[in-house]
């Protein structure tokens, strides 16, 4: 095999970590979410989380591929033979994650180039929200399957950004980075000084940041809060396992862990001081929504042509939140595929260069499905059942193999190795992943469960159950065999004198 790739500093780590962790969830998710659950009451909750649950199993995925040197499927083996169809289904579930994730990225590239239109369409809501559907064309149902050629562009723009991004895994990634991390988070700062200095603007910011004490017996509200950092961190998607296996030896997992944790929360609270700010500033506070794709492009459009009453600056302001948005969504996407990439080729012991054209490739024919009229569709059910069932069962695995099955001592003195101002606490670590992660989780998927059957009728969405059984469940089924039937494949190739790697963790 040729040599692992390393990350050339720990500077390049951090943003590489971070620029996974933010995406388009901390830009329209949070914020929405924020003005579900009374404002400063989710951020309350939202902190607790984080501590109790997301920075723990950071540290230990981190500590864990940095120990193996290994992606996640072989990081799990060398957690125990049994467990590696876990880290196989972490892969698979990031493989079908980018399939869509990506067109999503595609359609930020659409709507940014196509910013120039909010010129002509000042104080014109239903024109503003309607631009998304006059571009893509998309019936909002499983119907209707043209492709419109301006969306398929931004597609294969999408696919070529990402590729380039990760086409030498470390290397080119740590090089990306240094103006990834640091661009949005302008654009950001922008778009909050533009937001704040409008009229009404303080309305919205103390929405956001005062707590409604009420709030806090809705149980959906800690249920949303665990969720979202569930999601935010880009844990149990094979991506940290990639990254931790490129740290060096010197790095400080601990320290490093608690930066990234808290840069993702910062760059959540300040998308949420631009979301709040500028709706309250137009008047539309009521408006936000919890739906990270509503809120993108069908409501922020509506404020954005209602910012000024110059519609070239309110187009100029477009284009900035839409670039942030790509800047945003780049990270994310490419981090995704570098996780899966990095996973097949220590199994297989395959160029990762190869995988990556390969991934890229796969995954990039699939994504077509969702470029179509019914792709918005399709899109909801498929990210439904990948996040709110195969993503947090995987999550519930990981938690019960690493602390009930191995030792949690080991791992943390993996993670406290350089350790120097801050070392992580034995009992924080271990009773959150032995006992609060695999609860909280639970109890996120039970909710889940109950929420479909119980209040729902066993249907999402108003979809066909059809389509639901054939991009829902039948995808989470293939998610949970896939390690086994890679097992069967792996037994094959060994016939041909396929060896596996010896995976043990040595004191």
């Amino acid at each position: 095999m040729e040599k692992r790739g390393m990350w050339s500093s720990r500077l390049t780590f951090i943003l590489a970590a971070i620029g996974s962790a933010v995406g388009l969830g901390n830009a329209w998710r949070f914020p929405g979410l924020a003005a579900k659950h009374g404002g400063g009451t989710f951020l309350v909750v939202y902190l607790l989380a984080m501590l109790l649950m997301g920075i723990p199993l950071l540290m230990m995925e981190i500590a864990i591929a940095r120990k193996f040197r290994r992606g996640a499927i072989e990081s799990m083996r060398g957690i125990g033979r049994k467990w590696e169809f876990v880290g196989w289904a972490a892969t698979s579930n990031a493989f079908v994650i980018v399939c869509y994730y990506s067109v999503v990225f595609a359609w930020v590239i659409l709507m940014f180039v196509n910013s120039w239109q909010f010129a002509g369409m000042t104080g014109n809501n239903e024109a503003a929200a309607g631009l998304f559907t006059q571009l893509t064309q998309t019936t909002m149902a499983i119907e209707g399957y043209d492709i419109p050629g301006i969306v398929l562009v931004c597609l294969l723009i999408a696919w070529g950004l990402i590729f380039y991004c990760i086409r030498n895994g470390a290397s080119s990634v740590g090089k990306v980075v240094k103006f990834t991390v640091f661009a949005p988070v302008a654009l950001l700062l922008i778009m909050a000084i533009k937001g704040c200095t409008m009229p009404g603007a303080m309305d919205g910011i103390a929405m956001l940041f005062i707590p409604d004490v009420s709030a806090f017996s809705d149980p959906s509200l800690w249920v949303d809060a665990v969720g979202q950092v569930f999601y935010s961190l880009s844990i149990m998607m094979a991506i940290m396992f990639a990254y931790g296996s490129y740290v060096g030896d010197d790095a400080d997992v601990a320290a490093d862990a608690m930066i990234i944790a808290f840069s993702d929360m910062a760059v959540s609270v300040l998308s949420g001081i631009v979301m709040f700010s500028t709706m309250g500033g137009t008047g539309m506070l009521g408006d936000i929504s919890a739906s990270g794709i509503g809120t993108a492009f069908f409501i922020y459009p509506t404020a954005i042509v209602n910012l000024t009453g110059n519609g070239v600056i309110n187009a100029v302001f477009g284009a900035i939140f839409y670039l942030m948005l790509i800047t945003l969504a780049i990270d994310s996407a490419f981090s995704i595929v570098e996780g899966i990439s990095a996973a097949v080729s220590d199994k297989f012991h395959i160029k990762p260069k190869t995988v990556t054209i390969a991934i890229c490739a796969i995954s990039g024919l699939i994504s077509l499905l969702f470029i179509t009229q019914a792709g918005l569709a399709w899109l909801d059910i498929v990210d439904n059942w990948t996040n709110q069932i195969n993503l947090i069962v995987i999550g519930i695995l990981e938690c019960i193999a690493i602390g009930w099955t191995f030792s949690l001592r080991k791992v943390l003195d993996e993670v406290n190795r350089n350790a120097k101002r801050f070392k992580m606490p034995l009992a924080w670590f271990t009773v959150s992943i032995k006992y609060i992660s695999p609860l909280l989780l639970t109890a996120l998927f039970v909710w889940n469960m109950v929420t479909l059957f119980a209040f729902n009728g066993g249907s999402y969405g108003g979809y066909p159950i059809w389509a639901q059984i054939l991009a829902g469940w039948a995808v989470s089924v293939l998610v949970f065999a896939s390690g086994f039937i890679a097992k069967i494949v792996i037994a094959k190739k060994k016939k041909e004198g396929f060896v596996e790697d010896e995976i043990v963790w040595k004191d």
